[in-house]
């Protein structure tokens, strides 16, 4: 094999499509999508617990340091979480499309890149964060809570640096269907982060900064054990053949995926906060903005189970595409919409079932629990539409459609959600739900927009896409190593 790439042969038959492509029944997909989709889900609420044990332990400092830490961690991930997560899922085409072309070696060239530019653009996001408290003024946050806040974000600013390698690393090994080794290293992780929080919040005398240094030791010890895994695991033998000078070359057509891909999380991700900070406009902002937090947290916890779905969606289909296998990569896609559809059913039936009981768990007053239960069947169908969108941007990020997944977001978001939103909650005077319906109707725009233009597809054209854009990667077949199979634990 490596005599044939000497004398220039084209050993990895590109592109792959004139092979006989495999046939694959429901049962076999529903198996796949169903074993990448658990674990990722695992992940996602685990490394989601982080933040939310580091502000649970903050709690029993007192009110003021409970809500610094709230308002530090909801910039924090408005900031910069939520843009470098969207950044490294340009890596759920490009690393995925590698896998499935057998083109294993750009895997870890791909990763690489990924996490010299994460790192580059954690500096601007970090230097945001260390100005938080002045932000935070300029908005007009009470003093008090912003000087705190803004400590809080400072001492946060080195888990920024990590939370971008820390992404590559997960996109890396979910391309290659291995998610098993994250969840693990998730897990300790967070197993460990309840015992850093306890010693550093409430024994170490730094109080609710303690939480923030814990949140940065945390996310570096979960960097750390993935990087052991993957230098030293024989599962990427073939994908990681260590550190190479490729990486710094076509940083341009990285970006040019890259910053498609944030801002299709973030416009997403920001209009959910912009909802809260409305909440607070409204007659009785005190109730508004606690009932909305609440529904939000809801929305955001059972929003891991689609997200985990999304997750296998673009694995599925990016792998497929880059193999060749327009039919199969199709079938993934119907499959895993099935599965949102089914998942959304139950959740959303969950959800109304414990409406008026939910409320307890946050509130005492009976104000609270009363209108958290009138918003529950408004959450419900929100679950249900955006577990929809979300398993379909996945299925968009696997194809590469993010550029067109940024626009369908901004239209969706911010031509038709946030002004229904105002229009309801403040000119119709619907209050807290109006602004969630309008949040209802961006969904409903996202996922016909989304829906059209997976329908329409012609994954034959897909297939030769994915194939040119592994093709245009600079030192592809130099890169590449033998055409064998992997090893996967």
């Amino acid at each position: 094999m490596r005599e044939e790439r000497e004398t220039g042969n084209n050993v990895l038959s590109w592109p792959l499509i004139g092979e006989k492509e495999k046939k694959s029944s429901v049962k076999e997909e529903l198996k796949k999508q169903l074993w990448l989709s658990g674990p990722l889900i695992g992940v996602s609420l685990l490394q989601f617990c982080l933040q939310v044990i580091s502000v649970m332990f903050v709690g029993h400092l007192g009110p003021l340091p409970l809500s610094a830490a709230s308002i530090a961690t909801s910039f924090a991930s408005v900031t910069g979480f939520s843009f470098l997560m969207g950044t490294a899922s340009a890596l759920d085409t490009l690393c995925g499309q590698s896998f499935g072309a057998k083109m294993f070696g750009m895997l870890g060239i791909q990763m690489q890149r990924a996490m010299f530019v994460l790192t580059l653009l954690s500096v601007p996001l970090s230097i945001i964060w260390f100005n938080t408290e002045h932000l935070l003024l300029f908005v007009g946050q009470d003093k008090s809570i912003a000087t705190l806040a803004g400590s809080y974000a400072r001492f946060m600013i080195p888990s920024i640096f990590a939370y971008g390698l820390l992404q590559c690393f997960n996109r890396f090994l979910q391309a290659q269907n291995n998610v098993f080794p994250v969840v693990i290293c998730s897990g300790i992780t967070t197993c460990l982060h309840v015992l850093l929080c306890w010693v550093l919040v409430l024994k170490s005398g730094l109080g609710f900064k303690g939480a923030a240094v814990a949140n940065t030791i945390s996310y570096w010890l979960n960097v750390v054990l993935l990087f052991c895994y993957v230098k030293l695991s024989p599962a990427c033998s073939l994908t990681w053949i260590g550190f190479s000078k490729e990486a710094l070359h076509d940083i341009l057509p990285f970006m040019r995926l890259a910053i498609p891909s944030a801002l299709m999380v973030c416009l997403e991700m920001w209009s959910f906060e912009l909802l809260v900070l409305l909440s607070g406009l409204l007659p009785n902002p005190v109730l508004e903005t606690s009932v909305l937090s609440i529904c939000l947290n809801t929305a955001g916890t059972v929003w891991m189970i689609p997200f985990g779905l999304s997750g296998a969606a673009s694995t599925r289909v990016s792998n497929e595409l880059g193999a060749g296998n327009p039919r199969v990569a199709k079938l993934a896609v119907r499959v895993v919409i099935c599965i949102a559809i089914a998942e959304s059913i139950v959740i959303g039936l969950v959800l109304i079932l414990i409406r008026n009981i939910w409320g307890m768990a946050y509130s005492s007053e009976p104000e609270v629990v009363t209108y958290v239960a009138s918003l529950m069947p408004i959450l419900a169908l929100g679950n249900f539409l955006d577990s929809l969108q979300c398993v379909l941007s996945g299925v968009a990020r696997g194809c590469g459609w993010q550029k067109i997944g940024a626009f369908i977001n901004l239209g969706s978001y911010y031509f038709v959600g946030v002004p229904s939103g105002l229009l309801l909650g403040f000119h119709f005077h619907v209050g807290g739900r109006g602004l969630w319906l309008g949040i209802i109707c961006a969904l409903v725009v996202q996922v016909i927009c989304l829906s059209l233009v997976t329908v329409f597809t012609n994954w034959d054209e897909e297939a030769k896409k994915a194939t040119e854009r592994v093709e245009s990667s600079s030192g592809v077949r130099d890169a590449a190593i033998d055409n064998g199979p992997t090893v996967v634990c």
